[in-house]
């Protein structure tokens, strides 16, 4: 059984920074990618970040780009979210999830997610 577990996240002011991580347990399957997602309150999930299929690429959303990096280690089969300069705009309960499709940016195509850590960037 897959379990996802996050951690890392918190209350902090606009400018700081936070790490999140994702342990990930039970995978029969450990080369499917592992990515991120957010979901504010009232929203639809949304993609953050998450690392290609073949492991050598990674995709960001937009409004994360510059800000936000993602990591891996594959020993421990764990994820990584840094987020620097963080803004109001990325308060989120932020989930991670593994991905069994090539639709990257499509909540749809997770098998698995965690349950979730969350972020509150105030002003």
């Amino acid at each position: 059984q897959v379990q996802l577990v996050e951690s890392g996240g918190g209350l902090v002011q606009a400018g700081a920074s936070l790490r999140l991580s994702c342990a990930a347990s039970g995978r029969a399957n450990k080369r499917k990618p592992m990515g991120w997602f957010r979901q504010a309150p009232g929203k639809e999930r949304e993609f953050v970040a998450v690392f290609s299929w073949s492991g050598d690429r990674t995709y960001y959303a937009d409004s994360v780009k510059g800000r936000f990096t993602i990591s891996r280690d594959n020993a421990k089969d764990t994820i990584a979210l840094q987020m620097n300069s963080l803004r109001p705009e990325d308060t989120a309960v932020y989930y991670c999830g593994v991905l069994g499709t090539s639709e990257y940016d499509n909540p749809r195509a997770y098998d698995h997610w965690g349950q979730g850590t969350q972020v509150t960037v105030s002003s």
